[in-house]
Formats: C-alpha cells, structure tokens, sequence
C-alpha cells in the first residue's frame, strides 16, 4: 500500500493542468480578425465547422469585457458514426 501511494505521488507530479492556448485555424471565427460580439461579457459561444479532411471542428469562445471574442476550447472528431 506504501508503494502505491508513492506511485501515484510520482505520476502526479508530472502531470501539468496549464497547456499552451488554443490556435484558431481557418474556420475559426477568429481566424485571421478580430470579431465583435453583441452578447454580455461571459457568454459561452459555440463553433462547430469541417476542418482540413473532413473532421469535424469544435470551438467554444467566451465574450471578453470589451466584446471580443476569446478561443478556450477546440476538439477535433470524425464527421462520421462508426458503428
């Protein structure tokens, strides 16, 4: 049991919670401006478009206090069901 926990300390303290930001790609409503949003400050915007081959592209943005928008998340999956 002693083992154990020592294991998980050592697997732990690898691990990072921060990763470098999301890039927009083409596609994105960022990509390559600046856009503006109506909505209040806080409001959670989704994306979803088809990216280089065919995947499917997921983005969510947050409004800024100045109405810009901000990338916080993106995904990448088949455009497809497998079954």
């Amino acid at each position: 049991m002693k083992y154990a926990a020592i294991f998980i300390a050592m697997a732990l303290a690898g691990c990072s919670t921060t990763g470098p930001p999301p890039e927009p790609i083409p596609g994105s409503l960022t990509y390559g401006r600046v856009a503006r949003s109506p909505y209040p400050p806080g409001t959670v915007i989704n994306n979803t478009f088809l990216g280089k081959w065919g995947y499917r592209r997921f983005e969510q943005y947050v409004v800024q206090p100045d109405g810009t928008l901000k990338l916080t998340f993106q995904q990448t999956a088949p455009d497809f069901l497998v079954w």
